[in-house]
């Protein structure tokens, strides 16, 4: 005799609700109903903490810029005004310093996702991927070289 599973009416009404109210339906369509593959992992959430990353590093260099000095001379000055009169800037530049190496953590585990489940067969994506990368490793070695003679003060050193 095979076990059949009885359904209470709370089970019922609750998938009801779940599906037809529709603050519960955007819950449910988010999360609990999601039409991913059953064999996703949490290798696959370094995406999301890339444009996380992105976000945080575009913000605080936004608030970063705003205050940033050009002449070496006055370099140091212009990291302590930002870390004594800036409100809460020190804690936007150890955001800016520590979110690029953080950026560049799930880069790497990332890309190292894609290398592990063979994501390099589909050519267009992973070359689209790769030109990505070569992009950001410009885009960060720009931002280490063009702050040359304050890099150390910035952190980036």
């Amino acid at each position: 005799m095979k076990n059949h599973r009885c359904y209470s009416t709370t089970e019922t009404l609750m998938t009801n609700i779940r599906k037809t109210h529709p603050l519960a339906k955007i819950i449910n369509d988010s999360f609990i109903d999601l039409p991913t593959p059953a064999n996703i992992s949490t290798w696959w959430n370094f995406g999301s903490l890339l444009g996380i990353c992105l976000i945080l590093q575009i913000t605080t260099g936004l608030f970063l810029a705003m205050h940033y000095t050009s002449d070496t001379t006055t370099a140091f000055s212009s990291v302590t005004h930002i870390c004594r009169d800036v409100n809460y800037g020190w804690i936007i530049r150890y955001l800016h310093a520590n979110g690029a190496s953080m950026f560049f953590i799930c880069l790497y585990l990332h890309v190292g996702r894609g290398l592990y489940y063979g994501s390099y067969t589909f050519l267009e994506t992973w070359n689209i991927g790769i030109l990505l990368l070569f992009m950001v490793m410009a885009t960060a070695f720009m931002g280490y070289v063009l702050p040359w003679g304050q890099m150390s003060f910035w952190g980036a050193a």
